[in-house]
């Protein structure tokens, strides 16, 4: 009988009908495939039964979770391969029903099965987030998904973070530092609003306090910063404490939507609006606008997704909502600066950053692995492999323009049309 790498590898191919650009390990130490390809561990059979009673990304997910499924060598060249075969796999879908119907192919699935050990479906890994079926975007619910992401541990973020404690896109220049883009990246904010002395700043899901810290610190502006986790709310005020600013920056636990001290003069939302979902997106855009002074200033920062032929058939991603953002819902950025606008804003800039989030993850990604012993003791072995897999698999995504992210400055344009912008506002690139 041939060695299960080889079995994996022709059964693989077999269903597939092509060869497998990936080198196969499995449990009983054999190997199968190029020498020059990633190398994927299959450790045990539990693995093959999670991908077949869940077939596609969350029976990988799962697996790799487990510590079912391991990679040897470069983890960006696995998951790049990986995710062609998902990618190509789920847009031919008349092909794949074709391949099904085929007698080799399901003679395949058959000694899969076989080789794969009892039918019987091993449970999801603890770190999968379980829940009902429920009514999306409530404030119940929104406040249990960030805690299950946000609430992970301040120790865990200062790992992948590094100091700055920023958690969105660093913008980059030749030869900066993670710490040097993070910093260039909130003066970047700073200087699209307008901040000023005197002025006042809505921190629409401030994190861990490093916009609204940086804000009050280098432009003199009062800042109030509103998050939903506790343990981000509980760091954010040491650090204003310790930052001597606590006249300037005010942190508080509480939805966006239960702010009632407005008007501000300018509102930052960086990172957050891919939390709202697509039903109360308006929602969100009229609430920022009312909090604003006329002549006030939006800057929203959004990851943004490709958009699709059929809008209705867009779905949230399994692995990312079940392990990381749960019901978090990605838009086209035409469909947010249109949803803006709804709401009564004037658009006045749309800038992509989208390769400076490739360089980011893969920055946070060095973080987590060079300290990878300790991430593990602070969470879970599975809740550490979460977050190597969603990281790195995200640069990739931004790198090949499956997914990107925007700044959209708007205005609260008044009747007169007097927007307060420059003739020529891209001054702020220095």
């Amino acid at each position: 009988m041939a060695d299960a790498a080889s079995r994996l590898r022709s059964l693989a191919e077999q269903m597939l009908g092509a060869p497998l650009p990936l080198r196969l390990k499995a449990w009983d130490g054999s190997q199968a495939g190029p020498s020059d390809a990633p190398t994927l561990v299959v450790r045990n059979r539990r693995a093959l039964r999670r991908m077949l009673f869940r077939p596609g990304e969350l029976g990988l997910a799962r697996a790799w979770v487990a510590g079912d499924l391991e990679v040897e060598g470069d983890l960006y060249a696995a998951l790049d391969v990986l995710a062609g075969l998902l990618w190509e796999r789920e847009e031919d879908a008349r092909g794949l029903v074709q391949a099904v119907r085929d007698p080799g192919v399901r003679a395949a699935a058959r000694e899969l099965l076989k080789l794969a050990g009892p039918p019987i479906p091993p449970a999801p890994p603890r770190e999968e987030i379980r829940r009902p079926r429920r009514k999306l975007h409530t404030r119940r619910t929104d406040k249990r998904a960030i805690s299950h992401h946000y609430d992970v541990g301040n120790d865990f973020y200062e790992i992948v973070l590094g100091p700055s404690m920023v958690y969105s896109c660093a913008y980059w220049d030749e030869a900066g530092t993670l710490e040097t883009a993070q910093r260039d990246k909130l003066e970047l904010v700073c200087a699209k609003l307008g901040l000023k002395e005197g002025r006042r700043l809505l921190d629409v899901g401030c994190g861990w306090g490093s916009m609204a810290i940086h804000a009050a610190r280098e432009h003199g502006v009062g800042v109030v910063g509103v998050t939903l986790s506790q343990e981000q709310a509980a760091y954010a005020r040491k650090r204003v404490a310790d930052e001597g600013l606590t006249d300037r920056v005010e942190i508080r636990v509480q939805d966006y939507r239960d702010v009632a001290d407005g008007p501000f003069d300018a509102i930052s939302s960086i990172g957050m609006a891919e939390h709202v979902g697509a039903e109360k997106y308006l929602e969100y855009a009229r609430r920022l606008h009312d909090l604003l002074k006329p002549g006030g200033r939006l800057l929203n920062h959004q990851i943004g997704r490709r958009p699709q032929r059929d809008e209705s058939a867009y779905e949230v991603d399994e692995f990312i909502d079940s392990y990381v953002f749960p019901d978090g819902e990605l838009a086209p950025v035409g469909t947010t600066v249109a949803q803006l606008e709804r709401a009564g804003f004037e658009v006045r800039d749309v800038e992509s950053l989208r390769e400076h989030y490739a360089l980011t993850l893969r920055r946070w990604v060095d973080n987590l692995e060079a300290d990878w012993d300790r991430a593990v003791r602070l969470t879970s072995p599975g809740r550490a492999r979460v977050w190597r897999l969603y990281m790195a698999a995200c640069a990739l995504a931004f790198a090949h323009n499956r997914i990107g992210v925007n700044q959209v400055l708007a205005v609260r344009t008044p009747e007169s049309g007097t927007s307060g912008l420059p003739l020529r506002p891209r001054t702020w690139h220095g």
